[in-house]
């Protein structure tokens, strides 16, 4: 699964990538993967044709949340926080184009939902990509934690 763009890995039971390939996804699969969750649109480049079959051919379950990357909406981020808190005992790999929406999705799921530091949760996004590059993502992030602080 290295071999995916974009690959984190966070530990055991988690982990994140760019858009993989069909080859790939065989791979994912492999490595005990239970759950895939995509959150991308389907008609994104390099969106692996029929992906729900063939990730569902291959054993695990599938569920797309397709968050658009120009207007990212706190509807998307929950209803991903609920499937992730649905799944928390099974093993679970997010993907998008980039993995810039996945790994934004786990670092404000870690820190809404499971109480990380927000430094100790962002150091992991970081090391593939800035917020601060592209101002929307910066202000949904800013907006879904300051949201949950205000309790609204």
């Amino acid at each position: 699964m290295n071999d995916i763009y974009n690959y984190l890995y966070y530990h055991a039971k988690l982990s994140s990538s760019g858009m993989p390939t069909a080859k790939q996804m065989k791979a994912v699969a492999g490595a005990g993967v239970e759950l895939v969750i995509n959150l991308a649109p389907h008609d994104v480049p390099n969106a692996i044709p029929n992906e729900p079959e063939l990730v569902e051919s291959l054993g695990m379950q599938y569920i797309n949340i397709p968050v658009n990357w120009s207007t990212p909406t706190r509807d998307g981020l929950n209803i991903f926080m609920d499937a992730m808190d649905a799944n928390r005992d099974r093993k679970i790999h997010v993907h998008c184009e980039a993995n810039f929406r996945a790994s934004a999705f786990i670092t404000i799921y870690r820190i809404l939902r499971l109480g990380w530091k927000p430094e100790e949760a962002f150091a992991v996004m970081h090391t593939i990509w800035d917020e601060d590059a592209y101002p929307v993502w910066k202000m949904f992030i800013e907006d879904a934690l300051k949201r949950s602080a205000d309790g609204s």
